[in-house]
């Protein structure tokens, strides 16, 4: 069945108007979802449908079922994990990537989604001060990231030692020890799970969640043979960075690969305000990061930066009989970057965001969302009862009510008042209200809003053992 002309116009001019209506009931609409997957999903199934349906007409079904049970994580309240907006011209850039519906895996086959890709990649390592020359690859998100980055590093400390991991496989390899910081982000053990690599070495941190360059060298002292070290721009609940250049002297001194897990923190590396919590970071062998945290595009874009583009070619690169194989000296193909053969031009929108903020744009986004956390925690220090219990250098903001009851609590009411979204979570063995400010739209109002809903939760859920009656105050 082919398009007839016009098949597009009904539909997209249909998704348009549902996509604007939902962007702006973001400024009042409750944050949370208002209905849950188990009653959506008795409306979404049923038979499927004997005949065709109008591809304009689903589009509406669609946004009407979805509706009530969206999340409104792009809302500027919304203080959820760790995930941002997305800015107006990645949002544009990506319908039209899925408008052009280019698979990015070739430069020949697909020339502009390569070349914006490559621009993008280019402006990410100048942004952030990594080397020049580095491989750049989009992944679907931080996991696969960090995935990208420890399977070159695998690489290269087995082939170190002479062994030759794309013929031999595992079996028999010399054990390749992962030495990470013990408030790592999960994450980094799935990726070590998925490339074989099983159980690290968790290495003792301070009470912010830093790896203690000390306890890495003593660990590393124990043992030999090819390793990796772990290092975190920024911690999951403090923010709070490894020493790069202390810890990554001692990787050296044992020749071992070293990757950065800087999912949101890496971005500290574009502002000369927050410069300093990275300092040495360039000196590591690979770096992952979240583009829909920090820099607000789109789901899913993850960026995997090597600083070895021959190693990590060496793991994803493929050579077969129908695809043209790109020049060993060039910018290389985007599939010998990243564990996929097909996918959607997810740099784009990178592009876009970056083209469209330009350098003082993007420091002024980092400074901003950073800014924001020390409103949110300076005005939580004025809430009785609530303590902010980390050093907020970063986006992130932890806060106790008391008791881990009181802080459930607390976290309960709030999240039901629908004014702001922030996530309970338990932080060195006590129950924590924990705030991330990663969106791009989040301003002063959407600060004192939330601060004010905290408030009211407080005094509803009053002192430990004790509530003020239901209803006497209304979010």
């Amino acid at each position: 069945m082919s398009a007839q002309p016009g098949a597009y116009d009904e539909p997209l001019g249909r998704a348009r108007e549902h996509a604007l209506a939902w962007l702006g009931s973001l400024g009042t609409r409750p944050v949370g979802p208002r209905a849950d997957a188990d009653t959506l999903a008795e409306l979404f199934s049923g038979p499927l449908p004997e005949s065709p349906t109008a591809a304009a007409s689903v589009v509406d079904e669609l946004a009407a079922l979805a509706e009530p049970g969206l999340m409104a994580m792009p809302s500027g309240r919304f203080f959820g994990w760790v995930i941002g907006g997305t800015l107006p011209a990645a949002l544009a850039a990506d319908w039209l990537v899925s408008a052009w519906d280019q698979n990015a895996a070739m430069r020949f086959a697909t020339p502009a989604t390569a070349a914006a890709e490559e621009a993008a990649g280019a402006w990410v390592l100048d942004l952030l001060g990594l080397p020049d020359g580095s491989d750049v690859g989009f992944t679907t998100g931080a996991t696969m990231a960090n995935f990208v980055g420890l399977a070159a590093g695998r690489q290269w400390v087995l082939e170190r030692v002479g062994w030759n991991l794309s013929r031999d496989g595992l079996s028999g390899a010399p054990r390749v020890r992962v030495f990470v910081g013990e408030e790592r982000h999960a994450v980094m053990d799935l990726a070590l799970r998925y490339l074989g690599l099983g159980e690290p070495i968790a290495v003792a941190a301070d009470a912010q969640g830093r790896l203690d360059p000390r306890a890495l060298a003593a660990a590393m002292q124990e043992g030999e043979g090819p390793a990796i070290v772990c290092l975190q721009a920024g911690n999951l609940h403090s923010g709070a960075f490894d020493p790069m250049t202390a810890a990554i002297r001692v990787a050296r001194e044992h020749h071992a690969w070293v990757h950065v897990d800087g999912a949101f923190g890496l971005w500290a590396a574009a502002s000369p305000k927050y410069r300093t919590l990275v300092a040495g970071v360039e000196g590591a062998d690979s770096w992952a990061t979240d583009a829909h945290k920090t820099l607000n595009v789109p789901y899913d874009c993850g960026i995997a930066i090597v600083a070895n583009p021959a190693t990590v070619r060496s793991v994803f690169g493929v050579h077969t009989s129908y695809l043209l194989q790109p020049a060993t000296d060039g910018p290389g193909d985007p599939f010998e970057k990243v564990p996929e053969l097909s996918r959607r031009a997810r740099g784009i929108p990178v592009w876009a965001a970056l083209r469209s903020l330009g350098r003082s744009g993007t420091i002024d986004l980092v400074e901003r969302l950073a800014g924001h956390a020390r409103s949110l925690a300076e005005g939580l220090g004025h809430i009785p009862g609530a303590e902010v219990v980390n050093e907020v250098v970063f986006t992130q903001v932890c806060v106790s009510f008391g008791s881990d009851a009181r802080t459930r609590r607390v976290t309960e009411l709030l999240l039901d008042q629908g004014t702001t979204w922030m996530s309970g979570s338990v932080w060195r063995g006590r129950e924590v209200l924990r705030i991330s400010v990663s969106n791009w739209s989040t301003d002063a109002a959407d600060v004192a809003d939330s601060l004010a809903a905290v408030r009211r939760a407080c005094e509803t859920a009053g002192h430990d053992g004790e509530e003020t009656p239901a209803g006497l105050y209304q979010g």
